[in-house]
């Protein structure tokens, strides 16, 4: 069903329905015309109240749990008050202290990736709700290269990064390779390749051999190949995904089958990838309420994600927040929005 828009509807069912939503976001309990009638900034009867819900029930907007209860916003509901009837401020100072705090603790521990894990602590803590973000991809520079033989066709790579990043992968070499072939392999790597990036490492093997200067046997050039394709391969199929504070997501009042729904969708990371690359190639922050993403479909739940830019405007990275379809949407987007807005003003 398409919803419709806010210029539809007459000033008396807005009023209503806002006050319907507001009061579901505050509480989670379905909302009576009695309860309206009774905080009486309406100035309408409970008869008046319960015909704008009947009515805004038949739009979609609104529906009843059960036939005694008063009523929720659905989801179609819930997408036209974000859309047009809900006014954000800028996150608070102390919002932004807080963010700015989580990304100071994770620059001072090092490395992107702990900054990036600390600032989504710091997010999750102030939206209570889990914190997400999509790493760039980034192509590691070398420091140092080892060879392990663990068995007949199988090696174990150790890369060293500059940052001083250390990944283990094992590699497939031939069956007959000699550990002597592995150890020359390294040396040559370590003493040719270091400094470089991977792929620019793999660019200059590829010149060398065609160039008959890389002074390899075949074996050993082979070893080298797959030292170096093992990541590579890896890191452009894998973006790193960062998820803080999904125990912010176990709440007793809710469905146990939608939270264990819930974290099976977390565990899901292709498909969360694919959602928040949805979010990197938007202008501005993106809301995706329950059903209108395939992946939460199920468990009801809410994504609010935002871009962040490197160099040139270009997006680099997706950060956002995972909740319930019942959060506070007018405060969660701005901590998000400003989220993005300080990450890009770092990394670019």
């Amino acid at each position: 069903m398409q919803s419709p828009t806010v210029a539809e509807l007459t000033d008396r069912a807005r009023h209503v329905f806002r006050d319907i939503v507001d009061s579901y976001l505050n509480t989670g309990a379905p909302v009576g015309s009695r309860t309206l009638s009774r905080a009486g900034g309406l100035g309408l009867s409970a008869a008046s109240i319960r015909n704008v819900m009947q009515d805004l029930e038949e739009l979609g907007l609104l529906a009843a749990p059960h036939a005694s209860a008063g009523r929720l916003p659905t989801e179609l509901g819930l997408r036209m008050f974000v859309d047009g009837l809900m006014q954000t401020n800028e996150a608070s100072e102390e919002e932004r202290a807080a963010i700015e705090k989580g990304l100071a603790s994770g620059m001072e521990r090092g490395g992107l990736e702990e900054m990036l894990g600390q600032t989504m602590a710091a997010l999750s803590g102030l939206s209570q709700c889990a914190g997400l973000v999509l790493v760039p991809r980034t192509d590691m520079i070398i420091r140092q290269l080892s060879f392990l033989l663990l068995a007949p066709r199988r090696a174990l790579a150790v890369l060293v990064g500059a940052d001083g990043s250390v990944e283990n992968r094992v590699v497939n070499v031939p069956e007959d390779m000699p550990p002597g072939a592995l150890e020359a392999a390294a040396n040559y790597i370590n003493a040719r390749l270091a400094g470089l990036t991977l792929t620019d490492a793999a660019t200059r093997l590829a010149e060398e051999i065609a160039a008959d200067r890389a002074a390899l046997d075949a074996m050993t050039a082979d070893a080298v190949r797959a030292g170096l394709a093992v990541w590579s391969a890896d890191g452009a199929q894998r973006p790193v995904l960062i998820v803080r504070g999904q125990a912010r997501l176990v709440e007793p009042s809710v469905d146990p089958e939608r939270i264990r729904q819930l974290l099976g969708d977390l565990e899901d990371k292709e498909e969360l990838v694919k959602l928040l690359e949805l979010a990197g190639n938007a202008d501005a922050t993106r809301i995706f309420i329950g059903a209108e993403s395939r992946l939460f479909s199920l468990s009801g739940s809410s994504v609010i994600a935002a871009p962040y830019r490197g160099q040139g405007g270009r997006v680099v990275g997706v950060v956002g927040v995972i909740g319930p379809t019942r959060l506070n949407y007018a405060r969660v987007i701005p901590m998000v929005d400003y989220t993005a807005k300080t990450l890009s003003r770092l990394v670019a």
